[in-house]
């Protein structure tokens, strides 16, 4: 990148949804074709997700083979194929921001995106699946049928699935939990006395931890409490990424606002907030700052903000851990998911795991290509697998006994991917975060 002081890192302006030309179709048109010229001219990301490859067979196969033969019309399956991963962002482009093309491809995806949303283009079946917090209540109440009717291999109501909510018949989904993690928190054994002691801490528990794994944040409160912090569990409601991913702004920004009233008294209280998967943290951190740009509350709340990895290594470092780690046998494959690379806070899921005495570890730092429920959508479904199989067949060819990813649903997505190569159920352990192997090495269940 050029510009004054040299190289630099990227830098997001907030986003302007107020303003009357941040939903112009002329001026979304426009925009989207100055990028993708430059993207043509690069070419840098062809490797990342579909998005670019759709972008480049639209332009290589177009009457002149540049971007001024191809019709707007094609542009939808561009922005339908970004996850928001935001690795050409923050990995892959050199011109985004602070360099004078100004590329933020993620986030002109987004302004696509809400401009379809703001003009009722949303797919029903789309906004009902980004109802994260009713869908969770729901299920989560009659979790025995809901589980038996998401299970892979229904095949009674998983077509049925498919019909109604463009749900893939072959991809896995999560499963439901009646006893959700604020619950199982409530009962948990209080703070122990070590090296932490002094320190507080909130975990935002996520609608994924607390309505379908709660075994997570379990394990996160056992570490975290047995290094002497005093946890509280909080979950004010989902941080609205399912939304972020329909254009739905509104919907965000009132997310947003929520948590951070919802969250200042902990922060009152001196804690910090730990986020238990990087789609949230990065979603405190970084985007609700940007979507609702002045708030004092929301911008308190994202300096007061870590990941769970980041947090525990905070504590490795000073005053250090709690004695205690043991071995665990057969290796460890860790997926660094693209939301914790997004937060540019370093691998921290590997400096955590490599606490752990004689730990046979390797990292993989390519994406799972799931993108949240993306990855699950009939339209998408094939595609997803097709970007995380780099990932999947290096997990595979590891060997590990454990296969872990810093996002639970990329993990699932992997152990899927990892049965497609092979033909059949990866033989791995259950763990599906770093932090439930640091509570099994200190004796705790994953």
């Amino acid at each position: 990148m050029t510009g004054e002081g040299g190289l630099r890192a990227p830098q997001r302006a907030p986003i302007d949804r107020a303003s009357p030309d941040y939903g112009d179709p002329e001026k979304i048109d426009a925009e989207l074709r100055r990028v993708f010229d430059v993207c043509h001219g690069c070419r840098r990301c062809f490797n990342l997700c579909d998005s670019f490859p759709r972008l480049f067979d639209l332009i290589d196969e177009s009457e002149t083979g540049e971007l001024d033969s191809v019709p707007s019309a094609g542009f939808g399956a561009v922005a339908d194929a970004c996850t928001l991963c935001d690795m050409c962002f923050m990995v892959k482009c050199p011109y985004v921001p602070p360099h004078e093309f100004d590329i933020d491809f993620p986030h002109l995806m987004l302004r696509y995106r809400a401009a379809a949303h703001a003009r009722g283009e949303t797919r029903f079946a789309d906004r009902e699946l980004a109802r994260a917090d009713r869908n969770g209540k729901l299920a989560g109440a009659i979790a025995p049928l809901a589980n038996w009717g998401s299970r892979r291999g229904n095949r009674l109501t998983r077509p049925l699935l498919d019909k109604l909510a463009g749900v893939h018949p072959d991809a896995e989904l999560p499963r439901y939990r009646f006893d959700t993690f604020v619950k199982r928190a409530a009962k948990a054994e209080k703070t122990r006395a070590a090296p932490a002691r002094g320190r507080k801490a909130a975990l935002f528990a996520t609608c994924f931890v607390n309505y379908n794994a709660p075994e997570i944040g379990m394990a996160a409160l056992a570490v975290l409490r047995r290094n002497g912090v005093d946890t509280a569990v909080a979950y004010p409601g989902c941080c609205g990424m399912p939304k972020l991913e329909l254009g739905d702004f509104d919907a965000v920004a009132a997310s947003a606002r929520r948590a951070a009233a919802a969250l200042a008294p902990l922060i009152d209280d001196g804690r910090d907030i730990a986020v238990l998967v990087p789609s949230c943290a990065l979603m405190i951190k970084k985007e609700w700052p940007l979507i609702v740009p002045g708030d004092p509350a929301v911008a308190r709340l994202a300096a007061h903000t870590r990941d769970i990895t980041e947090y525990v290594v905070e504590i490795a470092d000073d005053p250090g851990l709690a004695e205690g780690l043991k071995p665990l046998d057969g290796g460890v494959a860790v997926h660094l998911a693209c939301h914790a690379r997004a937060q540019n806070i370093g691998p921290k899921a590997v400096e955590m795991l490599r606490l752990i005495p004689g730990i046979d570890l390797e990292a993989i730092e390519r994406c799972s290509g799931h993108g949240g429920s993306w990855g699950m959508k009939t339209r998408y479904f094939e595609t997803a697998l097709k970007v995380g199989r780099p990932a999947a067949r290096k997990a595979l060819r590891s060997g590990k006994a454990w296969v872990v990813s810093e996002c639970p649903l990329a993990a699932d997505h992997l152990r899927q991917g990892m049965e497609r190569l092979s033909g059949a159920a990866p033989e791995v352990e259950t763990a599906r975060h770093p932090i439930e192997l640091m509570a099994l090495a200190y004796g705790g269940a994953p």
